[in-house]
């Protein structure tokens, strides 16, 4: 990847966090640190992974993508507006009664969603359906999925990992999304699932450890991931809960807390600063 490309990506990554600063604060509710921590994973996965077109986000032979931890869509929903699959407006509206965006991603409802989802631990179990199903229509599609490392604390997770790899699912990539925190505090502190790389491992999934904040390394781990033949594959992407917002950054309160008219002005103010700074660097 180019440097020009690189920015470009980190643009995105930045409108997607202001976009997931805009939806909760509009909505009072929701959970921003796990949005922001995933907003680099969602953007490359839109703007340069996956095969999908907004103009026809039912194309058969499309790409999947499910995010097993439903709750963190507000920067998902960034992505997705972003990319063309609706108006930015919608953002303003989330999980507002009657509104397309829901605090919970919902297929039925929302143009890019492909699996409704939310309940922890059963995301990647429908990912490895859809892969499953891929295998057996000779079909060339790949399925994404990304968890919280909270959530590899669910027993359905190890499930899906052994079903996965039983049935050579080399065309599903789970994503864990390790920003160390969960509602309840550290990670470690309320249940520890390290060695995580090692488990995956002994499930039979390819494992790629990268910081899940370099556009480099995110890039690098999808390529191997595709040339990745007769196994799954597993990215465990270390990242900052929270990233971009100085006070939200490692702050496991924000995991389910909405910003007030102070704070959002503080976090935006912050977001539009630094994306000011990658567009004066095209």
């Amino acid at each position: 990847m180019n440097s020009k490309e690189e920015n470009q990506l980190k643009i995105q990554a930045c409108k997607s966090r202001i976009g997931a600063i805009l939806g909760t604060y509009n909505a009072k509710s929701g959970h921003p640190g796990g949005s922001l921590s995933a907003a680099d994973i969602f953007t490359y996965l839109y703007f340069k992974e996956m095969n999908v077109d907004p103009q026809n986000p039912n194309d058969p032979d499309r790409d999947r993508f499910v995010l097993s931890k439903g709750h963190c869509c507000p920067s998902l929903y960034a992505t997705l507006a972003l990319k063309g699959y609706f108006d930015w407006s919608e953002l303003e509206k989330l999980r507002h009664v009657g509104a397309m965006l829901q605090g919970h991603p919902d297929m039925k409802g929302t143009p890019g969603i492909d699996m409704s989802s939310g309940s922890l631990g059963q995301g990647v179990s429908a990912a490895c359906g859809m892969a499953l199903a891929a295998k057996l229509d000779n079909k060339d599609y790949r399925v994404y999925t990304v968890l919280g490392d909270g959530e590899c604390e669910e027993g359905q997770v190890w499930e899906s990992a052994m079903f996965a790899s039983h049935n050579n699912l080399d065309n599903l990539v789970v994503i864990v999304d390790q920003n160390g925190l969960q509602i309840d505090g550290p990670v470690e502190e309320v249940c520890g699932i390290e060695p995580l790389d090692k488990k995956f491992e002994s499930f039979g999934f390819k494992v790629i450890k990268i910081d899940g904040h370099s556009f480099e390394e995110i890039e690098n781990a999808f390529n191997t991931a595709r040339e990745t033949k007769g196994q799954p594959t597993a990215i465990l992407a270390k990242t900052i809960k929270g990233k971009g917002v100085s006070f939200m950054e490692n702050q496991v309160g924000w995991h389910g807390t909405a910003p007030n008219k102070e704070q959002f002005e503080q976090a935006t103010a912050e977001l539009e600063a630094e994306l000011a700074k990658l567009e004066g660097e095209c």
